[in-house]
Formats: structure tokens, C-alpha cells, sequence
């Protein structure tokens, strides 16, 4: 097996040094000091410097995202795999939690019945949960459009609506438009994002929360 030059980081200290190299090739760019964790961890969790651009943050997106958190909110995903991503442990000190409709019987049920898509009904029923609501939508766009669309009839208001669907499809139709509407919004615009981006957003938000940005 031919020699690789590698570099020796104990296990502990991995993705501090992974944040350090981020921050290097980063270089001089300059981002608001809220706004920074939350690239530097879509970074670190695709490796993928473009997110440095295509990140969109309305006026105090993050301190909004932040208030809810610490004021218990409920975050919503649009997929199991956001929801498993979401730092749960870390949510629950604050008294939230995270929830997924997906895998819901009904929702299957209502669905297939109405025609709509399972990620469509999903929003309808967070739109009756109590308190404040984070949506994080990683993967369905038809999940975006239509809590864009509750927003606007005023049926939902949620603190915050991290938009990162991923693909092609209506992907980049739903993100530009919640990017029209009245709400705290961050948002991966293209085609770009997943379920890992929307957890890894929520978890660099819980984390300056918790008052450990992990950088």
C-alpha cells in the first residue's frame, strides 16, 4: 500500500481542527459573527465552500432561530434523516423538542387520499402545533411551497423557516419563494441543500444557544 502523508488528530479534536482548516480557506471573508457558525458547520458537514455564498439570512434570522430555541420551541422536519441529525440532547435542555410527520399513519392516509404529497400534509399539521414552531425543510420543496402558502394565509408563524431543500424540481421555485414572504428565513438557494444541511443549521443554532458554537 503506497504511503499517504497524514495528519495525526486525536479523536476528540477532529472537528475542532476540521473548523480551523474551514476557517483558513475561508480566508479574509468576512461574515456577521451569527452568521458565521452556522456556515462554518453547512461547510463542515458537506465540505462544500459554495454554501459561503448561496446562504441567504434575513435581518436577525439567527437571533430569532436562537430565541426560539431557548424559549422551547418545536422544530419540524420535513425528513426522518434531518430529524435523527438534530441535536436533540442539546434541544431538550431548553425544554423543545424535534418532530417528523413523515412516518405518520394518518399522514400516509390524508396523502394518498387528497393526492398530496406526504411532505404537503406534514405542514398542515405543524401549522396546529402550540408554541414557537422551527420548520427545517432539507428535501421537499412541496413541503416548502405550502408552508410558504399557511404563512401567507396567516394559519402559521413560525420564528424561523430554514428553506434548504435539495434538486430540481420546484427546488428552486419554493426557495425564492419564501424568500418573498414576511418571515425569518435562512435559505440555500439553487439547487444545493438535504436533510443534512437543514440539521446542521438547526445544530449550529442550538449550539450558540447552549453558548458553544463548536467552531
Amino acid at each position: 500500500m503506497k504511503e499517504i502523508q497524514l495528519q495525526r488528530v486525536a479523536p476528540a479534536d477532529i472537528e475542532a481542527r476540521s473548523m480551523e482548516l474551514i476557517a483558513q480557506e475561508l480566508g479574509e471573508r468576512v461574515f456577521p459573527a451569527d452568521q458565521l457558525p452556522v456556515v462554518k458547520r453547512v461547510i463542515h458537514t458537506t465540505a462544500d465552500f459554495e454554501y459561503a455564498d448561496n446562504l441567504v439570512f434575513s435581518p436577525g434570522a439567527v437571533e430569532k432561530g436562537i430565541a426560539a430555541i431557548k424559549a422551547g420551541c418545536t422544530i419540524v422536519t420535513d425528513t426522518q434523516m434531518a430529524f435523527s441529525g438534530v441535536n436533540k440532547k442539546v434541544l431538550e435542555k431548553f425544554g423543545g423538542r424535534a418532530v417528523c410527520f413523515m412516518s405518520d399513519p394518518d399522514v400516509a392516509a390524508e396523502a394518498k387520499e387528497r393526492g398530496e404529497t406526504r411532505a404537503t400534509v406534514s405542514m398542515e399539521r405543524s401549522a396546529a402545533l402550540e408554541g414557537p414552531l422551527v420548520l427545517a425543510i432539507g428535501n421537499a420543496p412541496t413541503a416548502l411551497v405550502r408552508a410558504c402558502q399557511l404563512i401567507d394565509e396567516g394559519k402559521m408563524r413560525p420564528a424561523l423557516v430554514i428553506g434548504v431543500p435539495v434538486g430540481f424540481v420546484n427546488v428552486v421555485e419554493s426557495k425564492e419563494l419564501l424568500l418573498t414572504l414576511d418571515v425569518p428565513h435562512i435559505v440555500a438557494r439553487g439547487r444545493k441543500g438535504g436533510s443534512n444541511v437543514a440539521a446542521a443549521i438547526c445544530n449550529a443554532l442550538l449550539y450558540q444557544a447552549s453558548g458553544n458554537a463548536r467552531e
